[in-house]
């Protein structure tokens, strides 16, 4: 089993990917109804459940199962594109941003460590 160590910086830059995206996955409620036409009640569920999920995530980024749990939600983020088509792109991009976070984080981490 691969070893997964969370370090200060994940945490940091983490945090700050899941924080902006729930504020961009609340604001996907409106756009929904107003634009999309989606069902208020569908676009509730979709828009806060993910920021809901997001903020979860962030909390729990000091253990390993909070970034399962982001990483759950960047798949959400993308697939809230079949209800807000723009979601492709910018779930695209929070799904990129954590990536990133991750990976530069425990890169930098490690080189400063050494």
């Amino acid at each position: 089993m691969m070893n997964f160590e969370v370090t200060p910086g994940m945490r940091r830059l983490g945090a700050s990917v899941l924080g902006m995206e729930a504020i961009v996955a609340g604001l996907v409620t409106p756009v929904a109804i107003r634009v999309a036409g989606v069902s208020p009640g569908l676009a509730v569920t979709v828009g806060i459940g993910l920021a809901v999920l997001c903020v979860v995530a962030a909390g729990l980024l000091k253990k390993p199962i909070g970034y399962v749990l982001g990483s759950v939600a960047q798949v959400l983020a993308i697939c809230t594109g079949f209800v807000v088509s723009m979601m492709f792109f910018l779930g695209a991009i929070f799904a990129a941003l954590w990536i990133t976070a991750i990976l530069v984080a425990r890169r930098v981490e490690g080189a400063t460590s050494r």
